[in-house]
């Protein structure tokens, strides 16, 4: 059987990160790509990747490249590429530069693999994806952003951290824009399906939610030059895992919502069926009337950022 054809658009910590996670699960072979004036970079790091397959016991062809050619006929598109956030630097701060860069991605790769599932992990996220959407021409299905899976994973590991127990017994939900605007729902939060209201304070539960929201910002402030890429990595390779092994896995992404939520037109971060055609269900939760207007303050955002594009 034919293996999937991962390609990874910027070498990065992030990409890089993420072609390592995908290849320990074996997913299928592996393009990184990064533009020529980083020449042997991203064939130095597959390379060197490639080299930890006998260790490791993975089984994958990994190249680097900079340009578009191999990677024809991809599977899977994941794109990392764009301005790193900097300390002081808002997601908003990052817009301009990185619809280019996106926008020129988006396109190339449409070009080369036109039936490739894109998962969009640049920032600002949410109208990155809205960006790639437009550039590529592709169906809405088949571009998502992953923030959701990142968001709901801290927010867990903070909760886990809290309670004392395994972040495997936590399961959490979270809706709409990435970062600063996203909407936790306690309602929907568990430990070992024990509601987490009765775990945790309500005191103790705003602070947590307060520090997941600032979960990126938190940690550019500690790295000082770059931002998060471990867990952004992980989180997208979840995706890329239920959508090229078809798991259908129930999971918080950026995804097009028309009458869904009554959003009207935009991606934004909702809970979503993953499988091999991409975005394959959007579940609508039922909102109490504080947490509607929490997710429609927070869509008002993505609707903002978009109107402001310059695609």
């Amino acid at each position: 059987m034919r293996r999937a054809k991962i390609t990874i658009v910027g070498a990065g910590n992030v990409g890089a990160t993420a072609a390592v996670w995908a290849a320990s699960k074996e997913l299928g072979d592996i393009i990184l790509v990064d533009v020529p004036a980083v020449e042997g970079l991203p064939q130095g790091k597959a390379l060197d990747l490639y080299e930890a397959s006998p260790v490791e016991g993975f089984d994958a062809k990994i190249t680097g490249a900079t340009s578009y050619e191999p990677t024809a006929d991809s599977d899977l598109v994941i794109i990392t590429a764009g301005v790193a956030r900097k300390p002081g630097m808002s997601r908003d701060d990052l817009l301009n530069i990185n619809t280019g860069i996106v926008k020129t991605v988006s396109q190339t790769v449409a070009r080369f693999s036109p039936n490739a599932i894109l998962i969009v992990v640049s920032n600002p996220l949410d109208a990155m994806v809205y960006v790639a959407w437009k550039s590529s021409g592709f169906p809405t299905r088949r571009v998502l952003g992953q923030a959701g899976v990142l968001d709901t994973a801290r927010y867990r590991s903070f909760l886990a951290a809290e309670i004392g127990c395994s972040v495997e017994d936590v399961q959490a939900l979270l809706l709409g824009g990435h970062g600063d605007d996203m909407v936790p729902l306690p309602r929907y939060t568990f430990a070992g399906g024990i509601p987490i209201t009765q775990l945790v304070s309500p005191e103790r539960l705003t602070e947590i939610i307060r520090r997941t929201r600032n979960g990126g910002a938190e940690i550019v402030s500690l790295l000082k030059t770059g931002s998060a890429y471990y867990a952004p990595a992980s989180a997208t390779i979840q995706m890329a895992e239920s959508i090229i092994r078809d798991k259908k896995r129930i999971l918080p992404c950026a995804a097009y919502c028309e009458a869904e939520y009554g959003v009207g037109g935009y991606f934004v971060g909702v809970p979503c069926i993953l499988g091999k055609e991409g975005v394959e269900r959007v579940i609508e939760v039922e909102l109490d009337p504080e947490e509607r207007k929490a997710f429609q303050s927070s869509v008002e955002h993505v609707k903002q950022l978009v109107k402001s594009l310059k695609v």
